[in-house]
């Protein structure tokens, strides 16, 4: 919990109480982020459930005040984590979620704004970088208060199985995923390292664990429908870093301009993450084949928004 919890309380609304936005909401209570945590869903009976079962657990946990509420309740939060949406189904690429869950999102983000006016969006709903990117637009908020969760997490599977293949503590393997959350992102294998030292991998090694990196979404959803516990440990994190005001450097996604020439778009890339959402955007030294690759994927997102408009 935060060290001045005690003094004002903090509060953290989740909008989704499906997989993801649940899994959040029990990270968040274990870890005991918030002194408050409110579950908003179209479907308040699923909320209501929610929360009973995690407040018959507070026995055990404590520390956290947990309801099911409404949109009221944004008013006085630190965070707004959005959930809500249509679920990727197998098969389906995020893209394909697009016009699904932009028409929903029009309606959360006027609620939330109507409300509060200081807190920060934090998006995981996909496609997380297009819906992130409208939000701000939506929303009327500084850029750096609109976050999507961004290539967090995928940067954490690329970490996990460098780590595997090397045997060290994926804690220690220092790696990037850039771009989109999705099929066009970007892996930074020229930077990626060990103490400084050479990952030392092969060109077949190195596309095996991009391949495995980059279809893991496809991969788990297929076996058990969503994926859920690592994407709610990422956002746990980004949280973590907002109420501790931490100065952390994730790999979220945020508005870059004239940044390896993109501009006008949402795309993960190590941030600075501190009390006031995206303090810094770091700039990455990327070679011409990254840069490109960088490039195409912000084109790409570049004309699924144009769709929309």
């Amino acid at each position: 919990m935060t060290t001045n919890a005690a003094l004002k309380p903090s509060r953290v609304v989740i909008i989704g109480m499906g997989a993801v936005g649940t899994t959040t909401g029990y990270t968040l209570m274990l870890r005991q982020r918030s002194s408050e945590l409110v579950f908003v869903d179209v479907n308040h009976d699923k909320a209501t459930g929610e929360m009973l079962d995690m407040n018959h657990g507070l026995p055990f946990t404590g520390g956290v005040k947990v309801w099911a509420g409404d949109y009221s309740d944004c008013k006085d939060a630190d965070i707004i984590i959005i959930t809500a949406g249509a679920s990727q189904k197998p098969g389906e690429t995020r893209i394909d979620l697009l016009k699904k869950n932009a028409s929903i999102f029009k309606d959360i983000i006027d609620r939330i704004t109507e409300v509060n006016s200081h807190g920060i969006l934090l998006i995981a709903t996909n496609p997380v970088d297009i819906l992130s990117y409208t939000s701000w637009k939506q929303s009327g908020w500084p850029a750096s208060r609109v976050i999507g969760s961004g290539t967090l997490l995928d940067s954490a599977r690329f970490r996990y199985l460098i780590g595997k293949n090397k045997g060290i503590d994926p804690r220690s393997i220092h790696a990037h995923i850039i771009g989109e959350h999705g099929d066009s992102e970007v892996p930074v294998w020229s930077l990626a390292n060990v103490a400084g030292t050479d990952l030392e991998l092969d060109e077949e090694t190195q596309q095996e664990i991009f391949n495995s990196t980059k279809n893991a979404a496809y991969e788990i959803i297929n076996a058990k429908g969503a994926t859920s516990y690592a994407i709610a440990l990422a956002l746990d994190r980004i949280v973590a870093a907002i109420l501790g005001n931490e100065g952390s450097v994730l790999n979220v996604s945020t508005l870059l301009e004239d940044y390896n020439g993109v501009s006008d778009v949402y795309l993960g890339v190590p941030c600075v993450v501190d009390r006031h959402g995206v303090r810094e955007i770091l700039p990455l030294p990327l070679n011409e084949t990254e840069k490109t690759a960088f490039q195409a994927s912000a084109n790409k997102l570049k004309e699924q928004i144009a769709g929309l408009e």
